[in-house]
């Protein structure tokens, strides 16, 4: 066979990594030549996963995965797409009968030459750390030695007289058509100008690649010597001329020799376009993976068929494209890349052309047409007998029965609990992110507050599959995967808080072997942590986890003595707690206050129902002692004593008599000013709804307004700042009404409301209108729905009865009330 110089030789064939017209051209060449074995720059490893190449479940993008088996998570990717030239080398082969081989150094190599470069830069940049005085979070990790490695692409474009490399290759390349006739000629160029490069730049300025091309020359002559010269090599064009240069055998493997190792295991897993963009593998880093792939796989006219894509997104997303638009986008493309001297129009003028005529020279519908077209959410497959860890075995398996696949492209999906299949969802994504692998993102669910309702925002990204790879090592199936992981983080926890929040993920994720080893290190932790505040945050999600035994049929007995236990301890401790605070301190303690309230609620939302009742003793009403021993108290800043009085008056504890009371003592001239703004901050602030309040009771307000406009002059510049982060957090409408409200002064509020509305300012009558608030019940309870005591599951679900009630434990009916 004659090389592509054209002598006697291998024929090699110098690519583009992910060039679609590099693509185009190999398997022109190869088409001519007919070589008896193909060689194809990559890991040897993956020799043997060759074959599952031209397996029907096979669809590209895909990448082959090496890692370490004791570390998984040190691992590498070598990705390939439908238009790479590799991809398309080894379907050649295996469609002809062709035995193909991957040639670049072994990953057992790589990985371990990774990890020792990555132990160096790690102790070169602290060591330069130290030489400037910086701590261990100070400065910047050295960079690595490839990223001063020349760009051959921008060196032979600027050459060209081009500004732009990737203009350059498309113009040479990508839109040149290879021909039978000389379907060579393209690689004898290419390898010519590498030579010249190299002659000037030498090796790139790296020392692997003279390892990697050592080992590579080493790999041909064994074709060679088994194949004859009737040997095909596919590689990067930069290392064409190295393979082409005359070595002897003992000083390639000298280069060689006491090279690291580590083992590695191989495998293919499924690749996304998006993750072409970036740099990775062969050294990805294309813009437009998806213009890519349209340009290799469009059969004629790419750029008509490119814009009918275009059109049919744009009216996908409701935007007014007809096929008077495409015709004069083609023609607009066309005089551009007349008028720019290139041969056919590139990407470039394509998007500058859509800009024009079908987004109307807006960049917003043009930066969908680039996410969704250019680079694309394209997911590839691997066929099942691709070998993969035992955990990805039963993932796949469990992603099969749950009808749950992975997608490339955010999607987000609402889960009803009461329904077998989305509670085995929900579990199945609760395990995952206790094992780290961030498959899906809990999100707020809009259709309803109840707790038998979940949304998830779903992604699948390539990396996962290295995050079950490490999982592994906690277990072959999901779930004891997960089991043992929060065993471990339990024992491994820093803060009680900590421990609380992993309790209420084993309920999520129902983990019934855990969940009493994460109850017994809680009762432990609690029972030793003296800090009131460490109390107050891990009280909360403890008492969240409560309610799961509802939806998810998991037992809270053991979680509920504990959650008991504890909010007796914040009880005592919190008010000594609070007294003596700084400003900071006290804000931070008023939102433990607001926590424990919050959990309170929902702790005591069975008191009064029998055995139940007895058992949590009327935490509420001791809880409510708290309060009002926190509101009383001089001690206790004021920001805590004014949120522990209105948290009292929300319910129903606290008169608006005493509330005003309150507030007219600690409004009078012997309370410091800084004291009594810290008081209203935290009775009316912190988004409690403390606006509506001061508008709807004209007490208050005329105490808030009084004390304000009695302020010396030199204490008023100390509590405006305070006053005005409370005030500016209220809603727009309420802000508008307060200022009417105080500039037409107190008592002067009209006596009904036509007079308010008469006089154009906002006003409320003095009683309830009740044929006005029976008007609003037909549309609360269209939006509420029903009062159903069935559904789907059956009326003998008892856990269907939950579709009826809220968080708050309340049913619709109950909502409709208030609404009278």
């Amino acid at each position: 066979m004659s090389d592509s110089d054209g002598g006697t030789g291998p024929l090699l064939l110098g690519v583009r990594h992910h060039g679609p017209g590099s693509a185009r051209a190999v398997r022109a060449a190869l088409e001519a030549a007919g070589p008896r074995t193909v060689l194809i720059e990559g890991p040897p490893e993956a020799d043997a996963l060759i074959a599952l190449a031209a397996d029907e479940d096979m669809r590209p993008p895909v990448a082959l995965l090496a890692h370490v088996v004791d570390e998984p998570g040190r691992s590498a990717f070598w990705p390939l797409a439908e238009f790479s030239p590799e991809w398309v080398a080894i379907r050649w082969a295996l469609d002809h009968g062709v035995p193909a081989r991957f040639i670049d150094l072994p990953a057992t190599h790589t990985l371990a030459w990774g990890r020792e470069e990555g132990e160096e830069q790690k102790q070169e940049a602290s060591e330069k750390r130290e030489q400037q005085g910086e701590g261990e979070s100070g400065g910047l990790p050295s960079e690595p030695a490839e990223a001063v490695r020349i760009d051959p692409l921008a060196v032979l474009a600027e050459t060209a007289g081009y500004d732009d490399a990737e203009r350059w290759w498309e113009d040479v390349i990508e839109h040149r058509g290879a021909s039978d006739r000389d379907a060579f000629a393209p690689f004898e160029v290419l390898g010519e100008a590498m030579g010249a490069l190299r002659e000037a730049f030498g090796s790139g300025g790296h020392e692997r690649d003279l390892v990697r091309e050592a080992y590579m020359r080493l790999q041909v002559r064994a074709a060679q010597r088994e194949f004859g010269d009737d040997v095909a090599v596919v590689c990067g064009a930069w290392h064409v001329p190295a393979l082409r240069q005359r070595t002897t055998v003992a000083a390639d493997r000298a280069l060689l020799k006491g090279l690291p190792k580590a083992k590695a295991d191989m495998t293919w897993v499924p690749w996304t376009h998006r993750r072409l963009s970036r740099m990775s593998g062969y050294g990805a880093g294309i813009d437009s993976p998806g213009w890519y792939g349209h340009l290799f796989g469009a059969a004629d006219r790419p750029i008509e068929r490119w814009m009918t894509k275009v059109a049919r997104l744009l009216r996908d997303e409701d935007r007014p494209v007809s096929s008077a638009h495409v015709i004069e986008a083609v023609r607009l493309a066309d005089t551009l890349a007349a008028m720019r001297g290139r041969p056919l129009p590139g990407l470039t003028e394509t998007t500058d052309a859509v800009r024009a005529v079908m987004c109307e020279g807006s960049d917003v519908p043009l930066s969908l047409v680039h996410d969704r077209l250019v680079v694309g959410d394209v997911l590839g497959e691997v066929p099942a007998a691709a070998p993969a860890v035992p955990l990805q075995r039963d993932l796949d398996r469990l992603q099969r029965r749950l009808r749950l696949k992975p997608e490339a492209q955010e999607r987000e999906l609402e889960l009803d609990l009461r329904k077998e299949n989305d509670a085995g969802r929900s579990r199945l994504l609760h395990r995952l992110r206790l094992l780290g692998i961030e498959w899906g993102e809990p999100a707020a669910s809009r259709g309803s507050t109840g707790t038998f309702r979940e949304t998830w925002r779903l992604r699948w990204e390539p990396e996962l599959v290295v995050r079950v790879a490490e999982a592994g090592v906690w277990g072959t199936t999901v779930l004891a995967a997960a089991t043992a992981k929060a065993e471990a983080d339990a024992v491994g926890a820093r803060s009680l808080a900590d421990v609380t929040g992993l309790a209420e993920r084993c309920l999520l994720a129902e983990l019934p072997d855990a969940l009493p080893v994460v109850m017994r290190i809680l009762a432990d932790r609690a029972a030793l942590d003296a800090d009131v505040g460490h109390l107050a945050q891990a009280l909360p999600a403890l008492v969240r986890s409560l309610r799961y035994g509802d939806v998810r049929g998991t037992g809270t007995e053991a979680l509920a003595e504990v959650a008991a236990g504890l909010a007796e301890r914040v009880f005592v401790g919190l008010p000594p707690a609070c007294a003596a605070l700084d400003a900071d301190a006290a804000e931070e303690m008023r939102g433990h206050v607001d926590a424990v309230h919050g959990a309170v609620g929902l702790l005591g939302e069975g008191e009064g129902q029998g055995e139940d009742s007895a058992s949590r003793g009327g935490i509420r009403g001791r809880w409510h002692g708290v309060l009002r021993t926190l509101s009383g108290r001089d001690t206790v800043p004021g920001v805590v004593r004014g949120r522990a009085v209105r948290l009292l008056l929300d319910d129903g504890a606290l008169g608006q008599e005493e509330a005003a009371r309150l507030m007219g003592l600690v409004l009078s001239p012997g309370t410091e000013p800084a004291d009594a703004a810290a008081w209203i901050e935290g009775f009316v602030g912190g988004g409690s709804g403390g606006g509506m309040l001061l508008v709807h009771d004209e007490r208050l307000l005329g105490l808030v307004d009084a004390w304000l406009t009695g302020v010396p002059g030199d204490a008023f510049t100390d509590v405006l700042p305070l006053l005005r982060r409370t005030f500016s957090a209220y809603e727009p409408g309420v802000r508008r009404t307060l200022g009417e409200l105080v500039r037409r002064g107190p008592g002067t509020r009209g006596s009904t409301t036509a007079t308010a509305a008469a006089s154009g300012i906002p006003g409320f009558a003095p009683d309830l209108d009740a044929a006005r608030a029976d008007a609003v019940l037909p549309v609360l309870r269209l939006l509420l729905g029903p009062d159903d005591t069935e559904d789907a599951d059956g009326p003998g679900d008892s856990r269907a009865n939950d579709s009826s009630t809220n968080d708050n434990g309340a049913d619709d009916n109950d909502l409709v009330g208030v609404g009278r």
